[in-house]
């Protein structure tokens, strides 16, 4: 079968970390996951030398035209929100996605998609910095400005520079499943998925009292899925208020308690559904979702997809 080509584009003043987060994910080989790995390029937008964000430069062995063969194309950052890209990159981004390739941006990458028009109607992300100014300049695309990535599907956004890691691996987890997501994530030193939102890197004050009793709390309740929790048992054993927990939750996280454990249960799942013969039923209550129909319910919200497809495509033999 033929390997699933990932290009990232390249262009005159490149955000260097976007672009090595890119190359990092896609293009090393990566033997000891017994997958079949990208496939993995770099093309040039414009001619002339690609100067890169700490005085190096960059030579790109491919012209755009390969983008009419790529499977996902990844725009690495754009050099100014302010710069409207050249037409002949935004006529290529609109063909690739009209042949249903895959679209990925990091950070300020997304005002090239933007400029193309195939935001429109659709929901996207970017740095918290840049989300005005998304908004106000395209009112046609809703904005999400906490999200640290938002997925569309065949488009994908995400918010600045290092959620740019969290994206990527997410669209590893979307190809291959979430064991060889953590997998790749663990090579990389990083967390193999971040819950909440960019609000949780706002700087806002807090006691340190109370962020290592909600470390603590985070940690026990990762352990500890199955349990009945509550606000309020989840309140008492931070020793917090629960008024205070829900509070510093969202600063934290981005998310209330409930919601946040929900999708570390959602996580458990993903994990247990890649094991064959492991019942529903049996995934269900070790979770925490007590029923079939909760985890269905659930899981379809956050997943955007249901348990038994989400089995057949992942699923460990």
């Amino acid at each position: 079968m033929k390997k699933h080509l990932v290009v990232a584009l390249a262009y005159d003043r490149l955000c260097t970390f976007e672009f090595g987060c890119t190359v990092e994910l896609f293009a090393l080989e990566r033997p000891e996951l017994g997958v079949d790995w990208y496939d993995f390029a770099v093309c040039a937008v414009e001619q002339g030398p690609i100067r890169a964000a700490g005085g190096i430069t960059v030579q790109a062995p491919y012209t755009p035209e390969l983008l009419a063969l790529a499977d996902t194309i990844v725009i690495p950052g754009w050099r100014d929100a302010d710069e409207l890209p050249p037409a002949p990159l935004l006529e290529w981004i609109r063909a690739a996605h009209a042949r249903g390739a895959r679209l990925a941006s990091i950070c300020s990458g997304v005002f090239v998609l933007a400029a193309a028009g195939i935001l429109d109607g659709q929901r996207a992300t970017t740095h918290w910095r840049y989300a005005g100014r998304l908004a106000q300049r395209y009112p046609r695309i809703d904005v999400q400005p906490d999200h640290l990535y938002v997925d569309n599907g065949q488009v994908i956004t995400a918010a600045g520079s290092a959620a740019g890691l969290d994206m990527l691996l997410h669209l590893v987890r979307r190809d291959y499943g979430a064991k060889v997501g953590n997998l790749v994530a663990q090579r990389l030193v990083v967390a193999p998925h971040r819950e909440g939102g960019q609000a949780q890197f706002l700087p806002r004050p807090m006691a340190q009292g109370e962020q290592g009793r909600l470390s603590r709390l985070m940690d026990w309740l990762r352990s500890h899925p199955a349990l009945p929790h509550t606000v309020a048992s989840m309140a008492e054993r931070a020793a917090m208020s629960p008024r205070t927990l829900q509070r510093q939750f969202q600063q934290a996280t981005g998310l209330g308690p409930i919601e946040w454990l929900i999708r570390e249960r959602v996580a458990i799942v993903k994990d247990m559904l890649e094991q064959p013969d492991v019942p529903l039923t049996q995934i269900a209550e070790r979770a925490g979702f007590g029923s079939e129909e909760s985890l269905r319910h659930h899981f379809r919200r956050l997943a955007a997809t249901t348990p038994g497809a989400y089995r057949r495509r992942f699923v460990l033999r």
